[in-house]
């Protein structure tokens, strides 16, 4: 039997564990999506305590933490103690076998904290004390936390109105520990269903001096806070959709569903669906333009629980994995942009992973000279994150698309601990090659098999966004 995550964790064949340690292990990471808040790097943070670290804000933790009935008020807010809520978590966790928390959390521990022993009820306390105290050194800071992790550059989630204050206090900053960089995320520039539109489109039109009255106006302001972010290094945006469509109307009709937003006007779901398309097809032109990246994470199904939307807001752990057909709106899309010469680099993540075949099927139909693999699969995302969902997506996409291109993991995450989930990544990346190799069904070329690591590790990445580390 083998013991519980040793050095050879994940690793199954000795093709793997060569490729791990002498390949994957070495290269730095790249951040390209996550969910982290630049202050905290600017004023390089010191955590609270290990659940200031862990469980603030982790919809992961939390979702797990309500499956085993501990009340709302243990695991969010504010009348629980720190070591309370950390209590609930450290009491549910051991049930949680084949759940990726339960190895991310002991990597975590052993990574940063070098902490062996399993979390429990019965460990909790120790656990708890041990890691506040290294929590209290300065080396435990956000920015230490960073320079541990070999991270070289971080990609933010901001929002087009978003003055990126902090990020221009970074990029003066000549101590910061890696690279950090804006990634332009326009929801709110799009829902122009949800209450509040109006005020956003009036903020973005403060923004840019100017009083939108017209739906041209608001595109044309979304495109100069664009140039901004561009002159403020982004390189990549990101479309959080619900389902993928794509309905285009006249100027005429484009025009009326923008001011029925704006008033707070009841709008049909074609009308939604029809202003979405318009804007996403216009901003993935600013995005050619750019030389950014494109990413189009879809089916969620989000906040379906209302009472607890209303308690606790988006991004609580209330979500789950939608259905909706999007093998033609893909096309559609895409086909779209290259009619126009406008299709940027794009990387189609489903929350689905029935939609694994179609998106490494479709991706293959809209290639360019631009990029080896300008057009992405993107690595297995939030419910998929998982060793099973991994090894499905890598499976899929290598069978119908080309691996030695796929530009691997990123932690999607807003907690400065999850770089270990790189880790978990290359492990199994290196098992699922290494497996193909012990079999004969790819030669022991250890030379071409350890760049190919590499690349997929690193280099993909830092190519294929031009972020130069």
């Amino acid at each position: 039997m083998k013991q519980f995550m040793d050095k050879d964790f994940l690793l199954e064949t000795d093709t793997a564990k060569e490729l791990y340690h002498n390949h994957a292990a070495k290269m730095p990471i790249i951040d390209y999506h996550c969910h982290i808040n630049p202050q905290q790097i600017a004023e390089n943070y010191q955590f609270k305590s290990i659940t200031d670290a862990w469980l603030a804000g982790d919809h992961y933790k939390w979702r797990m933490i309500r499956s085993n009935g501990v009340p709302e008020d243990m695991i969010t807010g504010n009348k629980a103690s720190d070591y309370e809520k950390f209590q609930m978590f450290a009491k549910s966790l051991p049930k949680a076998l084949g759940n990726p928390l339960y190895h991310w959390t002991h990597l975590e521990l052993q990574r940063y904290f070098g902490i062996t022993k399993t979390l429990s009820e019965k460990t909790c306390k120790e656990i708890f004390d041990e890691c506040n105290e290294k929590l209290k050194q300065d080396d435990y800071r956000v920015r230490g936390i960073i320079k541990r992790s070999n991270v070289k550059c971080i990609c933010t989630t901001d929002d087009p109105a978003d003055s990126l204050e902090w990020h221009k206090k970074l990029a003066a900053d000549t101590d910061k520990p890696c690279k950090v960089l804006p990634a332009w995320r326009p929801d709110f520039a799009m829902k122009v269903e949800k209450p509040g539109f109006g005020d956003y489109v009036a903020k973005v039109g403060k923004l840019v001096g100017q009083n939108i009255t017209s739906c041209e106006q608001f595109f044309a302001a979304i495109d100069e806070r664009m140039k901004f972010f561009n002159d403020m290094g982004c390189r990549a945006a990101d479309h959080g959709i619900d389902y993928v469509y794509c309905t285009k109307v006249s100027k005429d009709e484009l025009e009326k569903i923008f001011q029925k937003g704006v008033k707070g006007e009841s709008l049909t779901p074609a009308e939604v669906e029809a202003y979405k398309s318009m804007i996403l097809l216009h901003l993935a032109k600013g995005y050619t333009k750019y030389g950014w990246v494109m990413q189009m994470h879809f089916g969620a199904i989000r906040d379906p629980n209302t009472a607890m939307y209303k308690r606790l807001g988006a991004d609580t752990g209330f979500d789950y994995m939608g259905n909706r057909p999007c093998a033609e709106a893909i096309g559609q899309i895409m086909n779209e942009l290259s009619e126009q010469n406008a299709i940027p680099k794009m990387i189609w993540y489903s929350l689905n992973p029935c939609d694994n075949a179609v998106i490494s099927t479709a991706i293959g139909a809209f290639q360019g000279p631009e990029a080896e693999g300008k057009i992405q699969q993107g690595a297995a995302w939030w419910f998929n994150d998982t060793m099973h969902g991994m090894i499905e997506q890598m499976t899929t996409f290598a069978s119908l698309s080309v691996l030695g291109n796929f530009l691997g993991m990123l932690t999607d995450s807003r907690s400065f601990l999850s770089y270990t989930r790189h880790e978990y990544f290359r492990r199994i990346m290196c098992n699922f090659i290494g497996t193909y190799v012990e079999k004969g069904m790819y030669p022991n070329d250890m030379e071409y098999l350890g760049k190919m690591v590499e690349n997929i590790s690193f280099n993909n990445t830092n190519r294929y966004f031009n972020f130069n580390v």
